[in-house]
C-alpha cells in the first residue's frame, strides 16, 4: 500500500513538472511561477573556430631550453606548466592578409576607436610594413628587388609578413577583434574573445604539438626526415641558405604541420610573443597560463628562428628578444585566441 502511494506521488511530480515546463518554466516562454530558472534566451552552440585557426586543447607540458643548452638551463630552468584551451592561427599572418587590415583602416579610418587620437598618418607611418629591412638589415645586401616587391607583388601573397614591430602587430589584433565582432553583433550572434599575440608559453605548448620535452615540432631530434629533406626553411651552414629549398622566406605552410595543425612554428619567421623579456622568466611566472608583464620592458619576447637563423633557434625551447619599436626582415606574428568553455578541450577531440 505504501509502495503505491509513493510510486503515485513520484508520477503526479513528474507529470507537475511537464506541466510547468510546457507552460514556459525551465525553458520555455512563458512565466517563471516565481521559480529561480535564470534568464532565458541565452541560447549558445558553442564557440566557433575562427577563420584561419586551429583549436589547441588544454594540457600540461615541460616549459623551457633543451637540456644541450647548459647556459640557458642555468638561468631559467625547466618548468611544468599547464595552458587552458585557446585558438592560434595555423600560419604566420601573410602580406595580403595583412593588406586586408590595411586597406580597411584607409578606408574607414574614422570608424575603430582604437585609431582615436592616434594621427593624421599613423596608419602609413605606424602600421604599413617597414620594406626597407631588405636593405638595412644585411651590410652589402642586394635587398632592391625583396624592398620594391616583397608586400607589393601578388607573387608574395602567401609569404609572412615582415617589417612588423611589436606595436603594430598588437594594433592588427584590436582590428581583428572589431571586424569580426561588428559582423556578429549586427546578426545577432555573441561576440567573440579578443584576438591577441600568443603568450610565450602559449607559443611554446603549440609548437610542441603535444609532445612534451619534443625538441623541435615535428618531434624528433633531427632537422631532415628520412628521405633527407629539411624539415624547415632556416640557415642550414654558413652561408648555405638554399638547402631547404628557399633563399630568404618561404610561402606559409610550405613545409609539415606539427600534430596539433600547426605549421611554420620553427623557421620561416620569428614570431613576437605578448610576454616582456626576461631571462629568467620560466622560474618566476605562475604555473597555470603564465604571461611575463612588464610594461618597463621594451624587450618582447621572440620564439621560432627564421630563415635567416641556425637550427639552435628552431628548437621549441630556444627563446630570444627584439626591442618592440624594431622591424626586421625575419620577424613576423600570428595571433592566438583564448576558447571560452570546458577547459579540458575534450569537445575539440
Amino acid at each position: 500500500m505504501c509502495k503505491s502511494i509513493r510510486c503515485s506521488s513520484a508520477v503526479l511530480s513528474i507529470c507537475a513538472l511537464l506541466a510547468l515546463q510546457g507552460c514556459g518554466l525551465f525553458g520555455g516562454g512563458g512565466e517563471d511561477f516565481g521559480q529561480l530558472v535564470g534568464v532565458q534566451g541565452r541560447e549558445y552552440d558553442g564557440m566557433p573556430t575562427p577563420y584561419g585557426m586551429v583549436r589547441i586543447p588544454a594540457g600540461t607540458f615541460h616549459m623551457g631550453q633543451a637540456d644541450e643548452d647548459p647556459i640557458a638551463t642555468q638561468v631559467s630552468f625547466n618548468k611544468q606548466i599547464t595552458i587552458g584551451a585557446f585558438f592560434m592561427d595555423d600560419t604566420e599572418i601573410t602580406n595580403n592578409e595583412y593588406r586586408q587590415f590595411i586597406q580597411e583602416l584607409q578606408e574607414g579610418e574614422g570608424e575603430y576607436e582604437f585609431l582615436i587620437g592616434r594621427g593624421a598618418n599613423f596608419v602609413e607611418e605606424e602600421l604599413y610594413p617597414d620594406t626597407t629591412v631588405w636593405q638595412r638589415n644585411y651590410t652589402h645586401h642586394m635587398g632592391d628587388p625583396l624592398v620594391q616587391y616583397y608586400y607589393s607583388h601578388p607573387a608574395f601573397d602567401n609569404y609572412p609578413v615582415v617589417g612588423i614591430d611589436w606595436e603594430a602587430a598588437k594594433v592588427f589584433c584590436q582590428w581583428r577583434t572589431a571586424y569580426l565582432n561588428e559582423y556578429r553583433e549586427s546578426n545577432g550572434m555573441f561576440i567573440m574573445p579578443n584576438f591577441r599575440l600568443p603568450s610565450e608559453a602559449e607559443w611554446e605548448y603549440a609548437a610542441r604539438g603535444g609532445r612534451d620535452m619534443a625538441k623541435y615540432p615535428w618531434g624528433g631530434p633531427y632537422i631532415r626526415n628520412s628521405k633527407g629533406c629539411m624539415l624547415a626553411n632556416f640557415k642550414p651552414g654558413r652561408g648555405n641558405y638554399f638547402d631547404d629549398g628557399f633563399a630568404y622566406t618561404a610561402p606559409v605552410a610550405s613545409y609539415f604541420a606539427n600534430d596539433f595543425g600547426v605549421y611554420d612554428m620553427s623557421g620561416n619567421v620569428g614570431e613576437w610573443c605578448e610576454d616582456a623579456w626576461n631571462p629568467a622568466s620560466t622560474a618566476i611566472v605562475w604555473d597555470l597560463n603564465p604571461t611575463y608583464n612588464d610594461p618597463n620592458e621594451f624587450r618582447k619576447v621572440i620564439r621560432g628562428g627564421s630563415w635567416k637563423d641556425v637550427s639552435f633557434f628552431l628548437q621549441t625551447g630556444a627563446r630570444t628578444f627584439e626591442y618592440k619599436d624594431s622591424t626586421t626582415a625575419y620577424i613576423g606574428f600570428r595571433c592566438a585566441m583564448t576558447y571560452i568553455g570546458r577547459s579540458a578541450g575534450n569537445e575539440f577531440n
